[in-house]
């Protein structure tokens, strides 16, 4: 289930002025997110891991009066429209979740709104987490399910073989790989979010512009024939009004490094 890193950098950098004009349903999970497990009180330091165009770390800076806040994104360029809104409010720096400039425990509370889903396999990015986190401190992070899309994978399937559409961890996998990286309390909810369009044309348009393109490495590498495109969309299902709907599959999870004995 490899994904080509190099694609995922260029796909949300080119994306940065498109993001937030799209990404309802990335703003409507983020605010359910806090709401179920932003904790009373914040302290020390607190990251924003894939912060994209900085929504969830605007809704942070409202809880982090006396906090060292951090955004941080894979692409440089959503970043700056991170600094654009915020100002000097947050510190931002340009990392992979998979290689952060923090060293060993120095930081209190990690926050990421479906962002680690672009990291697989999660076991390296999990492992760099519990690293930088502190004795006791939290990861609190929502990412998609396998069961993301399966209308549009469904779709794919009866035109060929390819992975057209981006495959994530089930919850149970997602477990497993925090017991692994060491994490402990982990406390999982699961909720499916429906987006409804007109077209299959105006999905993938909106796939596109949030910076959600097919990054499987089993992914058809050539332009796929307009046949094929023809093909899928009519063997996606539509309501009788003709619509057809989206699912997103979205699993939410905090869990805690534990504490050190002395």
């Amino acid at each position: 289930m490899a994904l080509d890193k190099t694609k995922i950098k260029q796909s949300f950098g080119n994306s940065s002025h498109t993001y937030d004009s799209v990404a309802e349903l990335q703003r409507n999970v983020g605010r359910d997110f806090l709401r179920s497990f932003l904790p009373e009180k914040l302290n020390g330091v607190v990251v924003d891991l894939g912060c994209g165009t900085g929504f969830l770390t605007q809704e942070l800076v409202r809880h982090c009066e006396n906090v060292d806040l951090i955004a941080l994104d894979l692409a440089f360029s959503m970043l700056q429209t991170t600094r654009e809104k915020l100002g000097d409010s947050v510190k931002v720096v340009c990392a992979d979740a998979e290689k952060l400039p923090f060293l060993n425990e120095k930081i209190n509370t990690i926050f990421s709104n479906l962002a680690l889903q672009w990291c697989q396999p999660i076991d390296e990015a999990l492992r760099e987490l519990h690293r930088v986190l502190k004795s006791d401190g939290e990861l609190i992070f929502s990412t998609f399910g396998s069961e993301t899309l399966w209308e549009l994978k469904t779709a794919w399937k009866t035109v060929d073989d390819f992975d057209h559409v981006n495959e994530f961890y089930t919850a149970p996998k997602l477990q497993n790989a925090l017991k692994k990286a060491s994490f402990v309390d982990v406390e999982i909810k699961n909720q499916h979010y429906i987006s409804r369009y007109d077209s299959v044309l105006d999905l993938m348009r909106e796939l596109k512009h949030i910076g959600a393109h097919n990054v499987n490495s089993h992914r058809r590498k050539n332009l796929t024939s307009k046949k094929s495109l023809k093909m899928m969309m009519e063997n996606y299902p539509r309501n009788e009004s003709g619509e057809i709907a989206a699912t997103f599959d979205v699993i939410q999870i905090v869990a805690r490094k534990q504490i050190r004995s002395r």
